[in-house]
């Protein structure tokens, strides 16, 4: 198989490519590491969802509606407070038709390449993030340390390694997310009515005006039943919901399966991330996003147990570590 890994560009934002075998993909250093494209270039797959070159200005101003961009600390915050250890933070209300603050800090700063490069069994991209007192982070999130994403390409589809270091002398919030989104249909030929999704869901979170957790779990519907179980149509009716992540035979993932083809899409990202928030854009055809998350939405100021909604922390020089996978079946 023949793999390589060069900088390039993608139309005229600063790349570095991975190619392996039928697979290639794109990463954008200098717009949140996110990795914007993954494709199978063969079959004539495009499996996330990329801005075209008209967009790339509008992709910039909201960059976490394409590729993979991290959130950090992920999701919704009240009134753009966030609690931690006895003291409370002022984050930025970004969202402000609700008084939140949205997304974290990391999804649209420039990332440092580490390392680029190739075997005869895959291409990898290294790229990290330093925060300290120099960085513009730290202003609102006064702690030090280093995130770190690997991908590789290979036979296997596309690998992700995520690495956070604190590197601070204090306990460090160790909250991540990914807002992942997934074209539907990713085949050329194929149309979203083909298509039909699958998640490892567990409850669902009660969500108020504000899109902010009460803390109640509401019943499933019959959609999210199928949702959990057979699969559903990913725009049978809208979603921006919130679920604990129960995994399933071992797994914790989401699977797409394109039933015009026979193939599916497989998500599998680790059981690190204890809760899943899935969004289809108010139920319009093209793509959606299945999001692997960390905690519960804005969970460091609530007071349910910090183990039950996955808010952890590193302890000073302590290492969170966590692997995901994208990879076609079938």
């Amino acid at each position: 198989m023949q793999c390589s890994a060069f900088e390039g560009n993608y139309f005229d934002e600063k790349a570095v490519w991975l190619k392996a075998g039928p697979y290639e993909a794109a990463i954008l250093p200098g717009v949140g590491g996110n990795l914007i494209a993954f494709r199978d270039v063969e079959k004539g797959y495009r499996i996330l969802r990329e801005p075209e070159q008209h967009e790339m200005n509008e992709f910039r101003a909201l960059p976490y509606v394409h590729g993979i961009p991290v959130l950090v600390p992920p999701n919704r915050f009240q009134d753009g407070k966030f609690r931690w250890n006895g003291k409370t933070y002022q984050l930025p209300v970004n969202e402000t038709s609700r008084g939140n603050h949205l997304h974290g800090f990391l999804y649209n700063v420039p990332w440092s390449v580490d390392d680029y490069g190739s075997t005869p069994n895959e291409s990898f991209v290294t790229v990290s993030l330093t925060v300290d007192e120099q960085h513009p982070v730290f202003k609102y999130f006064p702690f030090k340390f280093t995130i770190r994403l690997r991908y590789a390409l290979s036979v296997d589809g596309l690998f992700q390694h995520t690495y956070m270091r604190n590197s601070g002398e204090e306990d460090l919030p160790c909250l991540v997310a990914f807002h992942t989104a997934v074209n539907a249909p990713f085949a050329a030929g194929s149309s979203a009515k083909d298509y039909r999704v699958r998640l490892t869901i567990g409850n669902r979170w009660e969500m108020n005006e504000r899109m902010l957790p009460t803390g109640k779990f509401q019943p499933l519907s019959s959609v999210e039943e199928q949702l959990r179980g057979e699969g559903v149509y990913p725009f049978t009716e809208s979603w921006d919901n919130h679920y604990t992540a129960v995994p399933q035979n071992g797994s914790n993932r989401m699977e797409l399966t394109d039933t015009k083809l026979g193939v599916t899409l497989v998500y599998d990202v680790g059981t690190s991330y204890k809760q899943w928030m899935i969004w289809n854009n108010n139920a319009t055809e093209g793509f959606f996003c299945p999001e692997p998350q960390m905690n519960l939405v804005n969970g460091p100021n609530t007071d349910l147990p910090p183990e039950e909604i996955g808010v952890f922390s590193l302890k000073p020089g302590e290492i969170w570590e966590e692997t995901s996978r994208i990879y076609i079946k079938g």
